[in-house]
């Protein structure tokens, strides 16, 4: 008789004592515990092919005396069918006593391929799949593999994703595996619903989340595919919108979401409980750290009294109030918020308690998942390094910057314990995504007319944490190149060093007579003086030139000159006659430019050297779509380190939004400007030029000081002074779903420009004193032409009123505006309708 014990499949078998009464199952061997007792040696192996023997026998542990014993052979065969190298194992007592074991070996993974996938590449599924080439094949391992397939498919929005493995037996023992793949049509969010929200409205609420609902422009974005990721963070959003808006006892409930067979999506429901909206109460501060004024980290608070509770100020005040502890010696204090609500008065009396932490360190920053990006750009961004007090607010910092680099999917650190108790370690868990972008950006303005531009980006150059950036523009009007690079920091320290070189060309069209060519250079310096305040210093150097068309360039107008070409009203002054002119009258007959026009051409290349700077102050609440906060800028540039001209500009233009009612944004915004000397006249270029961009409603270069030579092409002369004020409330349409992306504009618009101080004349020598004929005139009650020029400065004040549609669209922002102007200068240019805007892709 023989006995034995086998395994197939994967499962195994139950051994069982002999003596104990059984019903061996059908296809269940035996073998008795005396035939067991063998040696490893006397083990003999069959039907392995690419295993070695002794590999085999390895699994199995002798017990005592080296001999193997029921658990010895249990614990092997176990091991065996674990190493999934085996499709079938059996073991079986021969003649003379000896174990045999018999195995099949799994067969070879030839080749791995994917069938049908498009939205998906194989290199992606490859690295995936827990099946490789060359590899052993296990049916658990495929199921897996498919599993995953399909799982990768969901994440991107492909619900009715259907993958099927299917198996190719080769010669000696080898299979290929391929997955094909019906990708099926994307899963979208075909309706997001708010329950419980009162204090804001549905419309805002999705401002806030990242989810959106399909339109029939959904195919530009993927904001609109259902994520179930996507969606919990989202509650997040909502959660950490009211409470920066004082409510502190909000939940988000519950996230339901549920298909809809009918519509071929989700619905997404978010349940919310606002509770009361508090202000704030009063604000003290606490320490029991003995020699330390808890006064004095007052000047650290964002939290005032009777101001919305804000809990990122609250926040963002711990955090900055523990480093500065940190910066004064007290390197393991900690700061505790705590917060006592008057639920009657609705406020929450704020107490910053400042106290003694415990004493750990940093043992050790570990870095996970850095695949591409270098190690030291990471850890630059800790202010804290190996060996220093673990300090909480500095981490969270350090967590914060590395999620704005915007170089990973994710980015979370967490602590684990040290080798002893007041040592912990840092784990720094990233994933890494694309930072390269190639775009083509088309658009169109009532100003620069069509334009297009090809651009090529990388945010995060060779890992090293570098920017470089080339852009190539073509346009009706406008065109040239520009390249850019930027080294974050700059010798280690937390300065940005950025580069610039460019070229320029704008093309003379309706608004101006003249085209102009720039070819410039500019490095700058950036700091990061505090969260919402930073500052810029450049060096820009450039050189530019006028182009003009022959016809408007071809009149003499210096009156010493055998090639003299007097006007028709110098003629008519002066009784010359027409004959003396060398050309005639000819050459004005189709127009002549502006005197400062032709002497900036008369000049040739003009060199500018500039030292300039930039100081931002930023807390808006988005950058892209801003409904609270302020926004100010101010810029000066001195021109005279070396080149042509010298003059001094200063300009300032600060923007407040602010939240109203039922949705409405307001928007205040003032702007001024100022040019000076220095040294040399000011050239015409160097002027402000202003339009539409101060006031809506005129031309591009349509208001200030303007060329008055009936004969000539009016051109605006700029202007060394300019103010602009707007009122502005932006409005959704509620009508339209939030998607759509679709806001209204009413507007009010004031200002002025004027005050001209460029070239007037040619020379001294050149001015024509001849009764009537005044060489240079500012304002005159008639135009006239003589050499000199003669050009309108008022200073009247321009204003306007309108309506804008602001389109937030997949192609890119885009904004019409209608203007009507309610008062402006004598010759001042109107465009009542105005559109800009552009994309990428």
């Amino acid at each position: 008789m023989k006995f034995g014990l086998r395994l197939r499949g994967g499962l195994l078998a139950t051994l069982i004592m002999f003596g104990a009464p059984v019903v061996a199952p059908v296809g269940a061997v035996f073998v008795s515990s005396s035939a067991l007792a063998q040696t490893v040696q006397s083990i003999s192996v069959e039907g392995n092919r690419r295993v070695e023997v002794e590999t085999i026998r390895s699994y199995f542990k002798p017990g005592p005396g080296g001999r193997l014993d029921q658990a010895a052979v249990d614990d092997g065969l176990k091991a065996l069918i674990e190493t999934g190298l085996f499709q079938d194992v059996t073991i079986n007592r021969g003649s003379g006593g000896q174990i045999i074991v018999s195995v099949v070996e799994n067969p070879v993974i030839g080749r791995v391929a994917f069938e049908g996938n498009k939205k998906i590449k194989d290199e992606q599924l490859t690295t995936e799949v827990q099946s490789k080439a060359r590899g052993t094949f296990s049916r658990a391992m495929v199921q897996s593999d498919t599993l995953r397939i399909a799982e990768i498919y969901r994440r991107s929005g492909r619900y009715d994703v259907r993958v099927t493995p299917e198996i190719i037996e080769q010669p000696n023992n080898r299979v290929d595996l391929i997955f094909t793949v019906e990708e099926g049509a994307k899963t979208g969010v075909k309706s997001i619903e708010f329950v419980g929200n009162v204090a804001f409205s549905s419309y805002r609420l999705r401002d806030v989340i990242k989810t959106r609902e399909s339109n029939l422009l959904s195919f530009l974005a993927s904001g609109d595919i259902y994520d179930p990721d996507r969606v919990e963070a989202d509650r997040d959003l909502i959660r950490r919108f009211y409470l920066k808006n004082g409510f502190a006892d909000v939940q988000v409930v519950a996230a339901l979401t549920e298909y809809d067979p009918e519509k071929k999506g989700f619905n997404v429901t978010f349940k919310i409980e606002e509770g009361s909206q508090y202000r704030v109460g009063a604000v003290d501060f606490r320490s029991s750290i003995p020699n330390f004024d808890p006064t004095s980290m007052r000047g650290y608070s964002r939290v005032h009294a009777g101001s919305l509770y804000n809990v990122e100020s609250v926040e963002k005040s711990v955090e900055e109030m523990q480093i500065e502890a940190s910066r004064r010696g007290y390197a393991f204090a900690v700061v505790r918020p705590g917060g006592d609500r008057n639920f009657e008065a609705h406020t929450v009396s704020v107490v910053f308690s400042i106290d003694e932490g415990p004493r750990t360190y940093i043992e050790r920053i570990n870095l996970r998942g850095n695949t591409r990006t270098r190690d030291y750009v990471i850890r630059r961004e800790f202010d804290v390094s190996e060996g220093d007090a673990y300090n909480r607010a500095l981490v969270d910092r350090a967590e914060r910057r590395l999620k704005n680099l915007d170089y990973f999917k994710s980015v979370k650190i967490t602590t684990e314990p040290g080798s002893s108790s007041d040592r912990v370690v840092l784990i720094v868990d990233m994933e890494e995504k694309s930072t390269g972008d190639f775009s083509i950006s088309g658009g169109y303005s009532t100003t620069d007319g069509a334009l297009a531009e090809v651009s090529v980006s990388e945010r995060n150059l060779l890992g090293r944490g570098l920017f470089a950036k080339a852009a190539v523009t073509y346009g009706q009007y406008a065109r040239g190149y520009s390249l850019s690079f930027v080294e974050p920091y700059l010798l280690d320290y937390r300065v940005a060093l950025g580069l610039d070189l460019y070229q320029r060309q704008q093309l003379s069209n309706s608004y101006i007579s003249y085209g102009t060519k720039t070819l410039g250079f500019s490095p700058r310096l950036g700091f990061s003086l505090r969260e919402d305040l930073s500052l810029q210093l450049r060096y820009s150097i450039y050189q530019q030139q006028i182009t003009l068309p022959s016809y408007l360039a071809n009149c003499n107008n210096d009156p010493l000159s055998a090639a003299f070409n007097p006007s028709p009203a110098y003629s008519a002054l002066t009784g010359t006659p027409l004959a003396a002119s060398t050309n005639g009258l000819g050459c004005y007959v189709d127009g002549e430019a502006s005197l400062p026009v032709r002497k900036e051409l008369a000049n040739g290349k003009t060199l500018t050297s500039a030292l300039g700077y930039t100081l931002t102050y930023n807390t808006l609440d988005n950058n892209k779509n801003p409904t609270d906060g302020l926004l100010v800028d101010f810029r000066q540039d001195f021109a005279g380190v070396g080149g042509d001209v010298s003059y001094l500009k200063s300009v300032v233009d600060a923007k407040y939004y602010a939240p109203l009612v039922s949705d409405i944004v307001g928007l205040v915004r003032v702007q001024s400007g100022m040019l000076n000397k220095i040294g040399s006249d000011l050239r015409m270029l160097d002027h402000f030029q202003m339009g539409s961009n101060l006031v809506r409603g005129f031309a591009p270069n349509g208001i200030g000081p303007r060329d008055l030579n009936p004969f000539g092409s009016h051109d605006a002369l700029g202007g060394t002074k300019y103010w602009g004020a707007s009122l502005e409330l932006q409005m959704p349409f509620w009508f339209l779903p939030k998607e759509v992306g679709l806001k209204g504009a009413v507007y009010a618009d004031a200002g002025g420009l004027y005050d001209y101080k460029g070239p007037t004349s040619w020379t001294a020598t050149n001015e024509v004193n001849t009764p009537g004929c005044i060489p240079s005139t500012v304002n005159p009650s008639s135009t006239g032409t003589c050499t000199g020029l003669v050009y309108d400065d008022s200073k009247v004040i321009r204003s306007s009123v309108g309506v804008g549609l602001i389109w937030q669209s997949p192609f890119g922002p885009l904004r019409f505006d209608y203007a009507v102007p309610l008062s402006k200068g004598k010759y001042d240019r109107t465009q009542e309708f105005r559109f800009g805007g552009g994309t990428s892709f």
